[in-house]
């Protein structure tokens, strides 16, 4: 008899084992996939660590995550600055003077923020996303970097969606590409299955285990349940499913050690049906070691809605969403013997510091 099952072994589920293993718990880790780590997982590809399931780029302002994670595996100092690309024309990320300059030609501070003046609009409550966005930034900026990605992004226009969505755009009105404002950012030198595998050492694991194929059983093994899946499949969908965007990934093996020159390009215009394109050796790669590797691997990425059988990356925490969320909260905190927790669990984006920071804080007991 085990005292916790954990369904799933993503970044929560593995932290979570993590601090069970370390209480002196005796835990058993199931996940329905040939693999650990959830979407963090990496596959290695001519010697490249390939992120499966999207970039993933840890950064946080918590040090306390930070010595955690580093404590598990050292972490490279890699600084995450995409480009953006508009029928041909490339803008650095996030919004910043170098962006300002490729834009406008302006060269000060002063000028940018006059330009950005000119063009937003006055309104009090903006009704959508585009009236949101044009109140932050301005026409030029929203039509070029930010209308048709959001598009593609969520699959409507983006006078149909939320304006919460983009409660603020960040600009900076100084030279500087890194996206992040973070203290810390990096990837683990490796890749993130050293991180799994560190968090998972010493716990007892079972792949291809899908929990709903003989869930009796499951639950019979253990005093407790730790429940990282989707809530409604655990409520066997009673109110109804909840909605999710997806990503679907075209991935290649390129016979030269240099494509785009940056692991990040997003595409922000209608005219490629990707959002963007990933190469996964500048995320772990730097300067001459990229050519020491003489393939590259890249990934481009599609965004999708959800349908039985895909992965669901991304809630859509509109109002209806939200709304049945809560109602299948209600059951989940009726639950005596599981626990939910993570991404699924809980119907909210997480990054990977916060899913951390949850993981080492819930209440286990």
């Amino acid at each position: 008899m085990y005292d916790y099952l954990i369904v799933g072994s993503g970044l929560f589920g593995a932290t979570c084992a993590f601090r069970l293993r370390q209480a002196g718990k005796r835990c058993l880790v199931i996940d329905r996939r040939s693999h650990t780590g959830g979407n963090v997982h990496c596959a290695t590809v001519e010697g490249i660590h390939v992120h499966q399931y999207g970039a993933h780029i840890f950064h946080t302002s918590d040090k306390r995550v930070w010595d955690f994670v580093n404590a598990i595996v050292p972490f490279n100092r890699y600084t995450n600055s995409p480009l953006a690309s508009y029928h041909g024309r490339l803008f650095n990320l996030p919004f910043n003077m170098n962006t300002f300059y490729q834009m406008w030609g302006v060269r000060t501070p002063e000028e940018a923020r006059r330009m950005i003046e000119s063009q937003r609009l006055d309104i009090e409550n903006p009704a959508n996303l585009e009236e949101q966005a044009l109140k932050l930034v301005g026409r030029d900026i929203y039509e070029t970097l930010v209308k048709e990605y959001t598009e593609k992004q969520w699959g409507r226009p983006c006078t149909e969606l939320p304006p919460f969505i983009i409660k603020r755009l960040p600009v900076r009105f100084v030279y500087d590409n890194n996206y992040f404002n973070d203290a810390y950012q990096g990837i683990p030198i490796g890749g993130y299955n050293r991180l799994i595998d560190g968090l998972l050492s010493g716990v007892e694991v079972k792949l291809d285990a899908d929990f709903f194929a003989d869930r009796p059983y499951w639950e019979s093994v253990a005093e407790k349940v730790l429940y990282t899946g989707p809530i409604d499949a655990y409520f066997d969908y009673r109110f109804g499913k909840l909605a999710y965007r997806t990503v679907r990934f075209e991935t290649e093996v390129l016979d030269t050690p240099n494509y785009q020159g940056n692991a990040v390009v997003n595409y922000t215009s209608h005219e490629q049906p990707f959002t963007r394109i990933i190469e996964h050796k500048h995320f772990e790669l730097f300067g001459q070691a990229v050519y020491d590797v003489p393939k590259t691997v890249i990934s481009r990425e599609f965004s999708t809605e959800w349908k039985e059988g895909m992965e669901p990356f991304y809630p859509v925490n509109d109002g209806t969403n939200s709304a049945l969320y809560l109602r299948y909260k209600e059951l989940a905190d009726r639950e005596e013997k599981t626990i939910f927790g993570g991404r699924l669990a809980e119907y909210k984006y997480y990054d990977m510091a916060p899913v951390i920071a949850r993981a080492l804080d819930i209440d286990l007991d």
